[in-house]
């Protein structure tokens, strides 16, 4: 939630999920998917500010990132420990039993 001034100076929460868009005539007007609108003291790029601030909090408290390069170090470090066990180690072809032939004609 990001917390705006309405222009009687009355605080509020907004949660940013819900924000349609952000109009700034002379007063900026928040219109969210319901339709309702606030008009509000902050101006546009500050109200953006703050709801980049929050989605990033956000994150960084899950402890996830989206960025290529953290998918990549998992996919290396999958890999390593795939590679280092010895249980996906294919087996020598010498030990490897034969498929039995089919004793009935169809």
């Amino acid at each position: 939630m990001i917390f705006l001034t309405r222009m009687d100076k009355q605080m509020f929460y907004i949660n940013p999920d819900h924000i349609v868009c952000i109009e700034e005539t002379p007063d900026t007007v928040i219109t969210l998917f319901n339709d309702h609108h606030f008009i509000v003291r902050e101006p546009a790029r500050v109200i953006i500010d703050k709801i980049i601030a929050f989605r990033s909090r956000i994150i960084r408290r899950s402890g996830g990132t989206t960025g290529k390069r953290s998918r990549a170090a998992k996919r290396q470090c999958l890999f390593r420990s795939a590679i280092q066990s010895r249980d996906i180690t294919p087996v020598e072809r010498t030990f490897q039993t034969a498929a039995q032939p089919h004793t009935r004609d169809f």
